[in-house]
């Protein structure tokens, strides 16, 4: 049953990948998606490949073109051309599917996100567990659990990880979300 993990490098994508590793051990390989829209993407390269190699897992580092085009949003651009690198790379390599460390903050945020736009039925159930894309099968087995948890872990086991700055860029509305909203609630 061999699994993919999309691996950014973040708290919560390393203890998914570190989680899944020991749970199904020599069945898991990390899946890098490069999107080159940042000036730190080749660190969290260096980050990946170091918590890798201490682990003994397979790392497969994918160049992807994320820009956006004019009138299109850049978190969807870059969204679609990660599932499909993603699931390309995944089939290449004979996976069963991938997982992904959405989490519950992740959840909420999703649902906010969704009623700030003014979303039906479809739009307020949120992400699901399990979908599918581009011929692969995709899991987010973490919905249940909140970021700190999964941070404090990382934090507690003393493995390197990055933070994206852009998780935290305001002119972002689920980062708006983040930083004002879900504070106040």
């Amino acid at each position: 049953m061999p699994l993919g993990v999309a691996y950014s490098g973040g708290a919560d994508s390393t203890a998914l990948l570190l989680a899944a590793a020991e749970r199904w051990p020599g069945q898991v390989e990390a899946f890098h998606v490069h999107h080159g829209l940042q000036a730190a993407a080749d660190d969290f390269v260096q980050v990946c490949q170091s918590v890798c190699s201490k682990a003994g897992l397979p790392l497969h580092v994918i160049p992807t073109n994320a820009r956006h085009a004019p009138g299109v949003s850049p978190e969807d651009a870059a969204r679609r051309a990660r599932y499909a690198a993603l699931a390309t790379a995944a089939l290449s390599q004979g996976m069963n599917g991938v997982l992904l460390g959405q989490h519950a903050d992740d959840q909420v945020e999703t649902l906010l996100l969704a009623l700030s736009r003014g979303a039906g039925l479809p739009g307020l159930s949120a992400m699901p567990a399990r979908f599918e894309r581009c011929g692969m099968a995709f899991y987010r087995p973490l919905l249940q659990i909140p970021s700190a948890v999964l941070r404090e872990w990382v934090v507690h086991q003393a493995i390197a990880f990055v933070d994206d700055p852009t998780n935290t860029d305001e002119r972002y509305t689920r980062n708006r979300i983040r930083a004002r909203v879900l504070p106040a609630l």
